[in-house]
């Protein structure tokens, strides 16, 4: 006979955390009533905080707002501010914000692939336990989170809160010399990298489709990460200025976080949806290394993301040593602004997905008004549903710690900003 239950998935605060989860369902006759994925992010007010500053000291304040993705916020910050002023800061700029970007990619991916959600697949409660039986996985895991650390410092003068981007470009320009010494370390993992996703893929992830809507930037030549269009597999295609005008926002009760709709449905950022939108944009090794796991994509397999993380890393590290390869030093590392009001838009692909911005100027390049959308945020709804789907497909009269198990694991896989507390999820079970 299947009881009737309450559990509860109580996340403690963490300070990367900045709040505190929680995931309650009412299950009744085998069948989720209700499920409310509770997140109590305290209010950060980082738009307005933002509010009468100059521009040029939105960088460094919105890289601030995570510790894991700041160059995410950086990027598309000064996209937006440049849009504003009509700024072109040109091809070297382009080129090295690329690569800065690359280093976050492959540190945070790394960061989720062995540290947070390795030891789901590998029958571990902890990356402690499951470095003890797998040394040499963890071993590399750090070894490339740490390169990406080292190439955001490079960019940025370090690697948490980086302060070495600004509107129009770099305050610094690498040397040569110093290029070169990078270079050999990327193009040192890049056997690793390659190793990863057949790694990944031959985890024992859950046979798990789902029915979803992925959602991406696109870029007409390369993978994207700095700029392209907004587009869904169910055919949405715009300029990132219309973006307010299709993915709504609406406040739940129970979350502190606002959710994001695409034609009222839940909707898929991040690795897989990238990955799906835009697998002919990947370098030829990387798409030669996914045709070799076995696994098509398009994959409706939400567990394909670790996957597609790996092979982010993969393409990312093929991406800097492409840029790097004819490295010059410019006259100038960045092209000087000229403020003016207006309202600009910056949308880049942070590790976790979609990252939007809007600013509105006035003359002197004062904030007005700000609007960030994280891409956590617009995966909430999406989370919920897979939560909902997973747990009644796994079986609801399973015991406690089996259910518990699964729903922390559903939602490691999405990698929110939460996703390292969820390690720690307790579960209360209430039957009636």
């Amino acid at each position: 006979m299947t009881q009737s239950r309450k559990i509860s998935l109580c996340v403690p605060v963490l300070a990367r955390v900045e709040g505190e989860g929680a995931l309650d369902l009412e299950v009744h006759d085998g069948r989720i009533q209700t499920l409310r994925l509770r997140i109590f992010e305290p209010p950060r007010l980082f738009e307005k905080f933002l509010e009468g500053r100059e521009y040029q000291e939105i960088p460094d304040m919105v890289a601030r707002i995570c510790g894991i993705c700041p160059v995410a916020y950086q990027m598309s910050a000064v996209h937006a501010i440049e849009g504003v002023f009509g700024m072109a800061p040109g091809p070297w700029v382009r080129a090295m914000r690329r690569v800065f970007y690359c280093g976050e990619w492959i540190q945070s991916h790394s960061l989720h692939i062995h540290l947070l959600a390795g030891p789901d697949f590998l029958g571990y409660s902890s990356v402690s336990e499951m470095a003890r039986a797998y040394p040499d996985v963890v071993r590399r895991g750090l070894a490339l989170q740490a390169l990406g650390n080292e190439i955001i410092r490079f960019f940025g003068g370090r690697s948490v809160h980086p302060v070495g981007a600004r509107v129009g470009g770099f305050h610094r320009a690498p040397s040569r010399a110093e290029v070169a010494a990078l270079r050999e370390q990327v193009r040192a993992a890049l056997p690793g990298a390659a190793a990863l996703v057949a790694w990944t893929a031959a985890l024992n992830l859950p046979d798990d489709s789902q029915d979803f809507v992925s959602v991406a930037l696109r870029h007409p030549d390369e993978y994207p990460m700095n700029e392209g269009r907004i587009v869904s597999s169910d055919g949405l295609d715009i300029p990132i200025a219309d973006y307010e005008s299709h993915f709504p926002e609406h406040q739940e009760p129970h979350s502190t976080a606002l959710y994001a709709a695409l034609n009222g449905r839940p909707y898929l950022v991040g690795p897989l949806a990238r990955l799906n939108l835009n697998l002919d944009r990947l370098h030829t090794p990387v798409r030669e290394a996914l045709g070799r796991t076995g696994i098509a994509f398009p994959s409706r397999n939400m567990f394909h993301s670790m996957v597609a993380r790996a092979a982010e890393i993969h393409y990312a590290l093929l991406e800097a040593n492409r840029l790097l390869e004819d490295y010059t030093e410019p006259e100038a590392p960045f092209v000087p602004a000229v403020p003016r009001s207006g309202i600009g838009y910056g949308c880049t692909e942070a590790p976790r997905g979609l990252l939007w911005h809007r600013y509105d100027l006035d003359t002197a390049g004062q904030v007005l008004h700000a609007r960030i959308v994280p891409p956590t945020s617009q995966n909430q709804a999406r989370i919920e549903a897979d939560l909902r789907h997973s747990l009644e497909t796994l079986g609801l009269d399973r015991d406690d710690e089996t259910l518990r198990q699964q729903a922390e694991m559903v939602i490691r896989n999405y990698d929110p900003c939460i996703s390292c507390a969820t390690h720690f999820l307790t579960v209360r079970v209430e039957r009636r």
